[in-house]
């Protein structure tokens, strides 16, 4: 019989919970990619991908850029941040026992009472110690669906941070590759500036020598100081993507070491993508919206039971006396327990439009989550697309730089031989200092595009161990 008792609050204390179990939504998928001609080959998005590139000083800026980036330590703050709000929302589910004690002086009025007998003190002390508990049965699943929401935010915020080091690795890889390619321009820059001057003092030898007009001099020149004007750009740029990639790694502007030249690193032959599919389990920003559909979801079990009455005990156990030595005696002794329930009776329909408030936070968040697999898709779409033109691009760049550079030869044969003007070789050579720009473009082009891509597909590490779960802690479902 002494055990019933028991057995009726834990009944009453789990209850049943309101509102709708969380279940994934159904969102219409394509059965393949449309830059792909089969779906079937094992993705790399698993692996480390940068590591793909064979460049040690790009592992390792990535590796310090983990460890120090401020905006990933912000990220890790805020799954803490969550986490604490889980066991803030956790702790209503159990009781709180709170211990007081208290000490003070009185002194009755004499005032409109009955004379006191002789010697009698109208003043005296007053001694209290008590222990007092509360506990909100939570019948109805309000405490259970608020601590199902909180949760959901603290995986949310995992999802965020992956999310962070997603962005960060594909920006330090980009940046890097950018670097790289500055540093191949301004090469090709004062490469040329060299030719350029040679020119200078082959044209003013031939101008001096009555074998040509003072134009072709003139024109040399400002092709010279054109080719000077962007070696100084070029070296800007560096200077600026230098700072860039600083400041991705948590650090002040300064130099950044090099590894391999841009057109030595490499290029994977094929990409693998896997299934659109795949795509919901891996990329953060998709699983974050979903968590936080998830959470939105509870919120309105958590709002609909505020329609329905609360339940809660209380009790208090202590010693009142007048005398401090006589405080712990057994006749000091005071106690009490009781029941309080309280139903919502009228509140101007204040708890309906909680109801409906939450209902709407639902719609807007499976909105964003239909939004983010959109967007998704279209992310891979792009750099499977940017991706494949690049890569065509850079092959036609390529024939490109080789056929200019036949023509500056026979341009150079027929103006040294008196046959052709200047301006014939002036316009192979910018000609082909142009192609030789753009060839390296179109290799960063094709090195970014598959930066994008692995970003897209929302992976590049291995996976990483999950952390314990505190004690209690629950999945959301």
């Amino acid at each position: 019989m002494g055990a019933r008792p028991f057995l009726v609050l834990a009944l009453l204390a789990s209850g049943c919970t309101l509102g709708p179990d969380y279940r994934r939504p159904d969102v219409p998928l394509p059965e393949g990619w449309r830059q792909v001609e089969t779906s079937e080959q094992e993705s790399l998005a698993n692996t480390p991908w940068w590591e793909l590139f064979q460049d040690p000083e790009l592992v390792r800026l990535i590796g310090i850029a983990l460890e120090e980036n401020k905006d990933l330590a912000i990220a890790v703050e805020r799954i803490e941040e969550a986490r604490a709000f889980y066991g803030f929302q956790r702790a209503d589910l159990f009781p709180k026992v709170d211990l007081g004690a208290s000490a003070g002086r009185v002194r009755a009025s004499e005032v409109g009472l009955p004379a006191l007998p002789a010697g009698t003190d109208n003043e005296d002390s007053l001694y209290a110690v008590a222990g007092t508990a509360f506990w909100e049965l939570d019948f109805f699943g309000r405490v259970r669906r608020a601590t199902e929401a909180e949760l959901a935010l603290v995986y949310a915020a995992e999802e965020s941070r992956r999310a962070v080091v997603l962005a960060l690795v594909a920006d330090v890889a980009r940046a890097y590759v950018e670097l790289r390619d500055f540093d191949r321009r301004l090469e090709i820059s004062r490469r040329t500036l060299e030719s350029r001057v040679q020119y200078v003092e082959l044209a003013r030898e031939r101008f001096e020598g009555g074998l040509t007009s003072e134009l072709d001099m003139r024109q040399a020149q400002a092709e010279m100081h054109r080719t000077a004007s962007l070696v100084h750009q070029f070296e800007g740029l560096v200077t600026q993507k230098e700072n860039e990639i600083s400041a991705l790694l948590g650090r002040n502007p300064g130099d950044i070491a090099r590894g391999v030249e841009l057109d030595q690193l490499a290029v994977p032959p094929a990409v693998p993508v896997g299934l659109p599919s795949a795509l919901l389990e891996r990329r953060p920003d998709v699983r974050q919206a979903e968590e936080e559909l998830a959470s939105a979801n509870a919120r309105i079990g958590e709002a609909k039971a505020l329609l329905y009455p609360s339940i809660a005990l209380t009790g208090a156990f202590g010693w009142e006396s007048t005398e401090l030595d006589d405080l712990l005696d057994s006749p000091a002794q005071s106690w009490s327990i009781g029941a309080n329930l309280l139903q919502p009776i009228f509140n101007s329909g204040q708890n309906h439009r909680r109801v409906e408030v939450a209902e709407s936070r639902q719609r807007q968040a499976l909105f964003a989550y239909e939004r983010s697999i959109l967007l998704a898709f279209r992310d891979v779409e792009d750099a499977l697309a940017g991706l494949r033109q690049a890569n065509l691009q850079r092959g036609s760049e390529g024939e490109r730089v080789v056929a200019e550079r036949k023509v500056v030869e026979l341009a150079e044969l027929r103006y040294r031989g008196g046959v052709a003007a200047y301006l014939e070789v002036l316009d192979a050579q910018r000609s082909l200092f142009d192609a030789e720009l753009s060839e390296t473009a179109t290799h960063r082009d094709e090195l970014v595009a598959l930066i994008q891509l692995y970003k897209a597909l929302g992976g590049g590490w291995p996976e990483e161990p999950a952390a314990p779960a505190a004690d209690g802690d629950q999945e959301t479902p």
